[in-house]
């Protein structure tokens, strides 16, 4: 079985493009290990590793922390509270304000509990784009009235601006009818609630401004609200309105993306245009609000990808735990790395798992294939087969990491792109090569 502590070792660096520094932390023996490649704020304080985080962390937490924010840290770096809410919760967010050399920058402490329960990765974000962003928008709603009817958490317009805006449409409907051309979207993010309970109301929230956000962009000239905690409306007037079908069948595209692809936003949308026969805005409200319903039955009732490729040239299926043991280290792959196509092989199965991304985009067919590198072969680019060929053997010859290579390869719709592999080989404890995996980067 692999250790998990040589498998954050091995790719733990990828996360220097993403965070300041990243903490490995023994939680039996409070053990360190410093992950950076740049000067992190507060990280020139620590060694390289040590032999106490939790006793470092609070030792030097005077001197890259705010004044104001040393109680705050305090209470987050006590060991017994971070265990207590590790072990609830899986993670741990903190924000505070961090000096260095005199300079006050807003960062993130950010805490993920390893599968097996025993280690931790702590990573330190720098989040002062992202407060500034805040502070801008913050700026444009110091009206008192506007606040009153703007949503809190998204920027969007509330429920008390929406209802002003409904009474506005029905007064022109009562005096003209004739004269109005609207229609009305219902939106509503997909099992927000499961995202609340399993993964944290932060998370919740994370999705609820990704959402609003995929809107805003997708009725960029309309008046989006959120009447909901998971729910908004919008309505299409104008040039919106002109091109509403193309719109709504973009919004649904990258939600249908999005769902295969894991990476943002999963909404139900339904979409009604206002006629003559409506005698109030309520009319087309709730047409548009059963269509959202019936599209939200047919993405439930889509299947998530789980087939399987290549089984019929396998000779010994894969036992279920190994299969388990698998899917644990790839999210543990996926939690520290920040994109690209991200894969990872058992090579005692030859059975390997593959970012849905990429399925999806190369059409493979399946997340999980046996005898990959047959299935890859067949997209490599002729004249760089070679040097395919090159990686594969490598293989067999490094027990650590393997030689970047850059190759060619054929995308679902027959273009030709550039991708850049980075791997590395994980070996059990007699030292005999057990997985291999990586990140796939498409060049620019």
């Amino acid at each position: 079985m692999v250790n998990n502590s040589k498998v954050f070792n091995q790719i733990a660096f990828s996360l220097a493009k993403h965070y300041e520094c990243v903490y490995y932390v023994n939680l039996d023996t409070s053990h360190y290990i410093v992950f950076t490649d740049s000067e992190a704020t507060g990280a020139s304080e620590f060694p390289s590793e040590g032999d106490d985080f939790f006793a470092d962390c609070l030792r030097n937490v005077d001197k890259f922390i705010h004044p104001d924010d040393i109680d705050l840290m305090t209470e987050t770096y006590e060991k017994e509270i971070m265990l207590k809410a590790l072990m609830k919760e899986g993670s741990q967010r903190v924000s505070f304000r961090a000096l260095n050399d005199g300079k006050m920058i807003h960062m993130r402490h950010i805490v993920l509990l390893c599968d097996d329960k025993k280690h931790m990765v702590c990573c330190l974000e720098n989040i002062e784009k992202e407060y500034l962003e805040k502070e801008r928008q913050k700026k444009n709603l110091l009206s008192a009235e506007l606040m009153a009817r703007r949503d809190e958490l998204t920027g969007v317009k509330n429920n008390h601006a929406f209802k002003e805006y409904v009474n506005s449409i029905e007064e022109m409907i009562d005096s003209d009818p004739k004269a109005l051309e609207f229609a009305v979207v219902m939106i509503d993010i997909n099992d927000l609630k499961s995202i609340n309970d399993t993964r944290g109301h932060v998370f919740g929230d994370e999705a609820i401004q990704a959402t609003s956000r995929l809107i805003c962009e997708s009725f960029c000239h309309s008046p989006v609200f959120r009447v909901g905690g998971d729910e908004f409306v919008t309505v299409l007037i104008g040039k919106d309105y002109n091109d509403r079908d193309y719109l709504m069948k973009k919004l649904r595209d990258e939600s249908e993306s999005n769902r295969k692809s894991r990476s943002g936003p999963v909404i139900a949308s339904g979409m009604a245009v206002y006629d003559e026969n409506d005698l109030k805005f309520s009319d087309v409200l709730a047409r548009a609000d059963h269509l959202m319903y019936e599209n939200k039955k047919a993405i439930k009732s889509l299947k998530t990808l789980e087939s399987f490729k290549n089984l019929e040239r396998i000779d010994t299926p894969i036992p279920a735990e190994r299969k388990r043991l698998l899917d644990a280290l790839f999210g543990a792959l996926v939690t520290v790395t920040g994109g690209g196509y991200i894969y990872l092989n058992d090579m005692r199965y030859d059975f390997s798992r593959w970012s849905i991304s990429l399925v999806d985009d190369f059409g493979f067919g399946a997340e999980y294939i046996y005898h990959a590198d047959k299935v890859f072969r067949e997209i490599v680019h002729p004249e760089d087969l070679g040097i395919f060929e090159f990686g594969m053997k490598s293989l067999s010859n490094s027990m650590a990491e393997i030689k970047p290579i850059r190759y060619r390869a054929r995308r679902k719709d027959g273009s030709y792109v550039t991708l850049h592999t980075r791997g590395f080989v994980l070996s059990d404890s007699s030292g005999a090569p057990e997985y291999f995996g990586g990140i796939i980067v498409q060049d620019e």
